[in-house]
């Protein structure tokens, strides 16, 4: 039996595919390894022998990922391994079987809906998840780092229930072929499996197109994450390059033992080594060609050679089905060239077996229960060739044909995958599909955000849908409204990237994105679509400009909700403004939050939660309106309503803002003296994300302000050093602007208290010097931002880090900054007043201002007392002048700045 092309002289490869197995067997643990080269080597060659000689004792389940669509195809390959290790577990075999149904309606379900199925918790977390995003999209308001672990909860899961299934059988080898085309949900997947490689009976065997990676983005981007795997030592990669000569001898004496030994050389030098290329050529050669055969100078031109032996009609057959893909359906060719099935079967099946160009293959899942014959191409490389022979308008029309015959089955036989099909080739089909594609994309980007989770695949989408839409022409009817819709949720999508840039790593040009949807409202008319259009411009500019642009954009949306006169559109505006107005102005904030919940309380539209948009608004209101409450100095009324809107957002199945509740109501407890309540309050909601897993900005925050409690104590000031380390890089990581300047506060202010604590401690002045440099790079971040709050405290913290130092000059210039600051604005979130003054007035203490200090002091004094005046409960009361050492402080300073 001769040796498959691409096969040969692959012992390397073999070898070591082998080791990995040798490793299971011994019970040393999975591995992980990568076979790169570029299309057409023997990579897949490779994987099959591989999984043909596996030996007893060991599973291979393999899976493809898939060209064109793969990319899109939520979940596709983890899917497939799920279904095929379920399959080979009997305790589970039924249900599936029972689920997917056994005359094969169950191809339409959705992935998330299949996996739901087969891994324990996921259903939950998909449904959760679902409702979240969609109350997100709707409102276009949420914080969207909100959804990101509800994303990560999914692949955790999904990874843990993949290894359930290995771990109830031998060990396993999962092969992945053509991961160059894998979808980012399965990559999420494939990335917590590799991080536990080592403790686990599973090895994990990829291929990957080198030449590939400079396509596109999206294989490109596969290509990083395999460079990051291997730099991290989770996966070894190894490069299957040309056959040498000697091997395309053994080929050659295989095949055609008569050929002279000149013909391998030339075969050799001509092919460099090509496996495809190689198997090719050797089909041309007959024995009366000898040495001297005239080989082509390319593939390329070998396949046209074989394509002329063909009929008119044949070749328009083949360039039909190339159009279709390198696996095409006979129904397809048949609808899109206007010719008999039957004859187009007929015509397809003499070709397959007179001229090597197609074989039969097996049909994709979404068209197993067609009435056609399925093929496919020998090699990809060959069905390039036939594909790009076309004209740039026979491409076009094909292509538009083609997705109109895919989408005339029934609406239960439209699954994923016949979707993405269909919106591929609505995509290439020139002008007369470009509102079709735009419809096709946005009903593909909407699912995969909300029902997979799957917010990559979905941004790609968005893209296809706006490049769609830009070029129709002016005026088009419904263009200016689906711009809208797909930049609305595009940037929904993207909120968590936003790092104060224009343009965001890997994304669109937010602001101006957010300007073309407003004006594209605009020329709609549409009264609630500018509304939304005017909302999501103050969020891009929040996030470009800074606050105070931001802020101007979001009072223009308040005041056109009011012209308008719809209640939801205006509370929901109100809430927005009045969340972001409190920054900058703390008066107005509560002005605009104390406006929305009378709106809310008086108009029965708007009460009861009808909607997921409207119940989110109400619970982002809520809190704000506690913690504006607290920020005013209002402490006994914004305990109750935070502990009132905790205890309800408890019971509710939607609590994502449950985190932000938590971490207002510890501000609340730890400004009035109950540490242990606050560090209770944000241990709560640690646990909460902890258990949905992902990053998380609120996760971070609420690290941060535990670890700002534990610093002041010495026996958890180790503690508090490991949580603020953490919490300072899930930050970096997840980037909500408003909440990195208050993080890195955060930071600076644990080391600066860990070098108060102890002043011999080790590395105490490198602690200093460190908060010094996150200080700083707050005042240059919220000079741009327009973030007051945390840039009054980067100054004071500046003061304090100087002082400490030894610089009473340097001290009292940056406590002069903050004071200069805090008068020109007043009271501010997330800043105490009397906090400030006292801070400010042991700086000018020591830079020899007494008389200044002392004024500074009474000021401060006078402040704590307001809101001790405030207090209606007596104990609470007391609790807040004595338990809190800032007032205690205060109340017992002798006047000369200090304690």
């Amino acid at each position: 039996m001769g040796v498959p092309i691409g096969f040969v002289d692959r012992v390397e490869h073999m070898e070591e595919l082998r080791s990995v197995v040798a490793a299971l067997g011994e019970g040393r643990g999975g591995q992980a390894i990568a076979v790169d080269g570029v299309s057409g080597m023997g990579k897949s060659a490779l994987l099959r022998a591989f999984e043909a000689e596996a030996p007893a004792g060991c599973r291979v389940v393999s899976t493809r990922c898939r060209p064109g669509i793969g990319p899109d195809l939520m979940y596709g390959p983890v899917l497939d391994l799920l279904l095929k290790l379920g399959e080979a577990e009997p305790r589970r075999r039924g249900r599936l079987r029972r689920m997917l149904g056994a005359t094969g309606q169950g191809v339409v379900r959705s992935a998330p809906e299949v996996l739901s199925a087969i891994v324990p918790g996921l259903g939950a977390v998909f449904t959760l998840g679902r409702e979240i995003t969609e109350a997100s999209l709707d409102s276009g308001s949420m914080p969207f780092d909100s959804l990101l672990p509800f994303r990560h909860a999914a692949a955790l899961r999904i990874a843990e229930g993949l290894l359930d299934l290995v771990r109830q059988g031998p060990p396993t080898v999962i092969v992945i072929d053509d991961v160059q085309h894998i979808d980012e949900s399965s990559q999420l997947v494939l990335d917590q499996l590799l991080r536990g490689l080592a403790r686990e009976q599973l090895a994990v065997v990829l291929s990957h197109a080198s030449d590939a990676a400079h396509a596109d983005g999206k294989e490109s981007q596969v290509e990083a994450l395999l460079h990051s795997w291997a730099g991290e030592g989770l996966l070894r990669r190894r490069t299957m390059r040309g056959l040498p000569q000697d091997a395309i001898a053994e080929l050659v004496a295989q095949r055609h033992p008569a050929a002279p030994p000149a013909f391998s050389r030339r075969l050799a030098e001509l092919t460099g080594g090509h496996a495809i290329f190689v198997s090719l050529c050797l089909d041309e050669w007959t024995p009366q060609d000898g040495a001297e055969v005239p080989l082509p100078a390319s593939l390329s031109r070998v396949v046209e050679e074989r394509l002329r032996a063909l009929t008119d009609q044949d070749r328009l057959l083949l360039a039909t089905a190339a159009t279709q893909g390198d696996v095409f359906l006979s129904h397809t060719v048949a609808a899109a060239t206007g010719l008999p099935h039957d004859l187009v079967m007929e015509r397809l099946r003499l070709i397959a077996r007179d001229h090597r160009l197609v074989v039969p293959g097996t049909p994709p899942a979404w068209a197993r229960w067609e009435s056609a014959d399925c093929y496919r191409f020998e090699h990809r490389a060959l069905w390039s060739v036939v594909y790009t022979e076309q004209s740039a308008e026979q491409m076009r029309s094909r292509h538009a044909r083609i997705a109109y015959a895919l989408g005339e089955g029934p609406p239960e036989t439209m699954s994923l995958e016949r979707r993405l099909e269909i919106a591929r080739h609505l995509r290439h089909g020139g002008p007369s599909c470009l509102l079709a594609s735009a419809d096709a994309h946005f009903e593909l980007a909407r699912d995969a955000a909300t029902q997979g989770l799957s917010f990559a695949e979905a941004e790609r989408h968005c893209e296809e849908v706006i490049r769609a839409v830009r070029e129709l022409p002016a005026g088009t009817e419904g263009r200016d409204r689906r711009l809208v819709r797909v930049v609305e949720l595009l940037l929904s999508l993207t909120e968590v990237r936003w790092r104060g840039q224009s343009t965001p790593a890997g994304g669109p040009d937010i602001d101006a994105l957010a300007a073309e949807a407003e004006a594209a409202a605009a020329r709609c008319a549409d009264p609630d679509l500018v509304i939304r259009a005017t909302l999501l411009r103050g969020k891009t500019l929040l996030a470009t400009r800074g606050l105070v642009p931001s802020l101007e954009k979001l009072r223009a949306a308040v005041d056109l909700a009011e012209e308008h006169g719809d209640p939801a559109a205006l509370f929901v505006a109100r809430v927005e403004y009045g969340r972001q107005v409190s920054k900058r102005r703390l008066a107005d904030g509560l002005a605009q939050l104390r406006e929305a919940e009378r709106l809310y309380a008086s108009d029965p539209r708007l009460g009861g939660g009808a909607t997921p948009v409207l119940q989110h608004a109400r619970n982002l209101g809520e809190m704000q309106l506690g913690i504006t409450l607290f920020d005013s100095g209002h402490l006994s009324e914004a305990l109750n309503r935070l502990g009132r809107c905790v205890a309800r957002l408890r019971e509710e199945p939607l609590n994502a803002e449950l985190p932000m509740a938590l971490n207002y109501l510890a501000q609340v407890r730890l400004g009035l003296g109950d540490d242990h309540g606050a560090a209770q309050a944000l241990r709560e909601a640690l646990a909460f994300e902890a258990d949905r897993g992902g990053d998380s900005a609120w996760h971070a925050y609420n690290a941060a302000l535990l670890a700002r409690i534990l610093a002041d104590r010495p026996e958890t000031r180790d503690e508090a050093r490991r949580l603020i380390a953490d919490a300072w890089a899930e930050t970096e990581r997840t980037w909500l602007a408003n909440l990195v300047p208050i993080v890195r506060n955060l930071s600076a202010e644990v080391l600066l208290t860990g070098a108060d604590g102890d002043l011999r401690a080790r590395g105490a002045v490198e602690a200093l010097q460190e908060a010094e440099r996150l200080a700083v790079a707050t005042c240059v971040e919220t000079r741009r931002s327009g973030m007051v709050r945390s840039e009054i405290a980067a100054y004071c913290l500046r003061s304090r880090i100087r002082l400490r130092r030894g610089d009473p000059a340097g001290a009292g210039e940056h406590a002069r900054e903050a004071l200069r600051m805090l008068d020109e604005v007043g009271d501010m979130p997330a800043l105490r007043t009397e906090e400030v003054l006292w801070h400010a007035a042991r700086a000018l203490a020591a830079d020899g201002a007494r008389e200044e200090a002392r004024g500074l002091l009474d000021r401060a004094r006078r402040e704590v007392l307001r809101k001790a005046g405030l207090i209606g409960d007596e104990t609470l009361r007391e609790r807040f002048l004595t338990a809190v050492p800032l007032n205690r402080s205060l109340l017992a300073a002798d006047g000369e700045g200090t304690c």
